[in-house]
Parts: structure tokens; C-alpha cells; sequence
């Protein structure tokens, strides 16, 4: 639960630092998105997020299935859990700050590579492959697992700001709340998990 609170303070500095570094945001933004985003390798990137994001979940329920292993659709159901409550707490954040998307606020200076609008903070893709990233490596803490879903989830989080759609400060924040989601649904698992598993004991004897 401390490493919980501890990536929401992350989150709590990243939109502090937003609010009082705008210059820094659009000139890292600008440094990085060209006149033309046109490449297809960080469109891809960023277009990799829903189907890995739901292909990896999915892929372990019916692995776990096909194997009758409960432990392996358990981790499936976690990482279900851990994009379910990204999703809940990035659309209430786009809500409440309701945050301008950089070509919105700097037509001449930011170019995106399609026309979207508004609900910028915190990046939703960059907290969905965050989100996803941060499960796997809690349950397969492994180097050749962690090291490079992590680095996608990096990859995606840099296409956003490429594209033109996001600052990086809207990545920053996505991150924060993707691993804190990760770990919230860990934490919840882990307790409903023992809980039924104890129950079970009785049925065993």
C-alpha cells in the first residue's frame, strides 16, 4: 500500500510541476514533435496500446483456462483489474482538469499528427501500457519480462508526445497513475486471494 501512495505523490508532483514549469512542458514538447509526425514506426507505437493492453489479459484467462490453472487466469483477471481502475481514475482526471491538448493552445508551434481536442491530462495510452506494464512485472518478476514491457510503455508514453497529442507532463502523470493502478489492483488481489484461500482450507482436510 506505501508503494500505492507513493506513485500518487508522484502523480500529485508531476501536475505541481506541470502548473508551475508550462515553458519547460512546451519546449521538451516542441524539441521532440516534428512539422510532420508522419512516421509510421510511433503511430504504430501508440496505435499498440489497446490491442497488447487487452491481448495480454486475454491471452492468460484462456490460457489458464485451457490448462486448468487458476493461478494463471488469476493473473489475467489482475491485469483486467489494473486497466479498470486506470481507466476510472484517467477519465475523472481528464474531467476535472479538462487540460487543453498542446496544438490546441500552440496551433503554430505544436502539430499533431490527427485533429483531436481537449481532455489531455493525464495521457490515457501512456496510463493503459503503464498500467499493463506495471502488472506483468509484478507477477513474472523477471528481467526478460519487466525490462521490455517497460521500455513499450515507455515507447507509447514517447509517441504521445511525437504525435503532438500530449506534454510531457501529461505522460508523466499517465505513468504515475498506470503503475499506482497496477499496484492497487495487486494489493486487492493479493488480499481477496488469501482471504478465499483460507476459506478453502477447511474443504481440504
Amino acid at each position: 500500500m506505501t508503494k500505492i501512495i507513493t506513485t500518487w505523490a508522484i502523480l500529485f508532483f508531476a501536475f505541481q510541476l506541470n502548473a508551475v514549469a508550462q515553458n519547460w512542458d512546451i519546449d521538451i514538447t516542441k524539441s521532440i514533435n516534428p512539422q510532420n509526425p508522419n512516421s509510421g514506426y510511433w503511430k504504430f507505437t501508440s496505435g499498440s496500446t489497446y490491442f497488447i493492453s487487452a491481448a495480454i489479459p486475454v491471452s492468460l484467462i484462456i490460457q489458464g483456462a485451457s490448462k486448468k490453472n487458476c493461478s494463471i487466469k488469476q493473473k489475467g483477471y489482475e491485469i483486467f483489474g489494473a486497466i479498470a481502475i486506470e481507466v476510472i481514475i484517467s477519465e475523472t482526471m481528464k474531467e476535472a482538469f479538462h487540460r487543453q491538448r498542446p496544438a490546441e493552445k500552440y496551433p503554430l508551434e505544436v502539430f499533431p499528427y490527427k485533429n483531436i481536442s481537449g481532455r489531455a491530462f493525464p495521457s490515457g495510452h501512456t496510463s493503459l501500457a503503464f498500467a499493463t506494464a506495471a502488472s506483468l512485472s509484478l507477477q513474472y518478476k523477471k528481467w526478460f519480462v519487466t525490462v521490455p514491457a517497460y521500455l513499450w510503455s515507455t515507447m507509447v508514453a514517447y509517441s504521445r508526445i511525437y504525435l503532438g497529442v500530449h506534454y510531457p507532463s501529461d505522460v508523466l502523470a499517465g505513468a504515475a497513475v498506470g503503475i499506482g493502478s497496477a499496484y492497487l489492483s495487486n494489493w486487492l488481489h493479493n488480499r481477496l486471494f488469501s482471504k478465499n484461500k483460507s476459506n478453502q482450507l477447511p474443504d481440504q482436510f
